[in-house]
């Protein structure tokens, strides 16, 4: 089959996936009233019987990471820096990063399409295997022939024939993160102690857990910022009530809450399963609230009985290297892939650096360090 593109909300939605209603909400209401640092045009791609939501960005930088490779690249790595306490080598880092600032922003890498992109931490491509890549990719490359393409979160353990698939394509492949991730959540995960504690404290929280229903968009939305944007980085996707509202409605998203005795939400899970692996993009407690009422833990234990409960495998994201570690996942290196072979020579040739050096240089410094 052809590959083909979908621009009209109407006809997005009447494919009767979720892809399609999925992006024919963010066609129809725009990008920011349902994730505000984010301004990509939605369009739905399909290729060979896949639907796949592809996003497209003309410019501007600083926005959020899930469509920006500068702001995953440098603005958010130096956020990662102070977060993860680094000191050895930080000058060097801080020299390497204002070169690499430079570079991204003279090849214009923020006028970029992605494809899959769900604008979320983390996409999960579900049975999408690479299937119709180069067809979409020639399709993609004729229609905007001065972007990059793009294709996020791939990786050997939730994604590895997409990942071969983009290289046997000859995408370049840029390190982007490492993932932590559970394989068995009863074999690696229920029978730690760490699991055992993370339950004991729910329990003696007093807080009753269920799904959100009716939904607390808003103030889920809220408890998301406290975490994701104020303690960790406003670069992160900052989700608002309707998007938490379109996900739910949609049966994208399962959301769980533990609530006071009053309903008022204290802490929140939101989670997206396909094809057997399970990711939370929407995490969130009320942090000003003391650190012993472990509502980060009680967050966590959500999702993690969930998944075990389910039988998910269960793809953490990254961030909270050693919080995650004792709760049983390990690391897997996550992949940015890039097709720049339309565009010329030097725009091409600064992103094939970057990726040889992130694979040489920062990788083994991600294994070493934990990050």
């Amino acid at each position: 089959m052809t590959a083909r593109l979908i621009e009209s909300p109407a006809e997005m939605a009447a494919t009767g996936t979720l892809a399609g209603a999925y992006a024919s909400a963010f066609a129809a209401q725009g990008t920011r009233r349902l994730i505000a640092n984010a301004a990509s045009r939605m369009l739905l791609g399909q290729a060979a019987g896949h639907f796949l939501p592809v996003t497209v960005d003309d410019g501007g930088f600083g926005l959020s990471y899930v469509a920006n490779p500068h702001s995953a690249y440098v603005l958010y790595a130096r956020r990662e820096m102070d977060l993860v306490g680094m000191r050895r080598g930080r000058r060097a880092a801080g020299v390497a990063l204002g070169l690499l600032d430079a570079a991204l922003r003279a090849v214009r890498i923020d006028r970029i399409v992605h494809i899959d992109n769900w604008l979320l931490s983390t996409n999960l491509h579900g049975s999408w295997k690479g299937q119709g890549l180069a067809e979409i990719r020639v399709l993609l490359s004729a229609r905007f022939p001065r972007h990059f393409l793009a294709l996020r979160s791939l990786d050997d353990w939730s994604s590895p024939q997409l990942l071969a698939a983009a290289r046997a394509d000859g995408w370049l492949l840029l390190p982007a993160r490492q993932i932590w991730v559970v394989d068995d959540l009863a074999r690696d995960w229920r029978l730690r102690g760490n699991a055992g504690h993370d339950r004991r404290a729910l329990a003696r929280s007093g807080l009753l857990v269920e799904a959100s229903t009716p939904l607390d968009d808003a103030r889920i939305a809220e408890l998301y910022g406290l975490l994701y944007l104020d303690k960790y980085s406003s670069l992160n996707p900052v989700f608002t009530a309707g998007f938490v509202r379109l996900t739910h409605e949609i049966g994208m998203i399962d959301y769980r809450v533990a609530r006071e005795a009053s309903g008022r939400v204290q802490a929140v899970a939101g989670m997206w399963a396909r094809e057997g692996v399970m990711t939370p993009p929407v995490v969130g407690y009320d942090t000003s609230q003391p650190q012993n009422e472990a509502l980060y833990r009680i967050a966590s234990y959500l999702f993690c009985e969930a998944a075990e409960t389910k039988g998910w495998r269960l793809h953490g994201s990254a961030g909270a290297a050693a919080f995650k570690r004792n709760r049983g996942a390990h690391g897997v290196i996550e992949y940015l892939a890039i097709y720049a072979g339309h565009l010329t020579a030097a725009r091409r040739a600064p992103v094939a650096a970057l990726a040889s050096a992130l694979e040489h240089l920062v990788v083994p410094m991600m294994r070493r360090e934990g990050w």
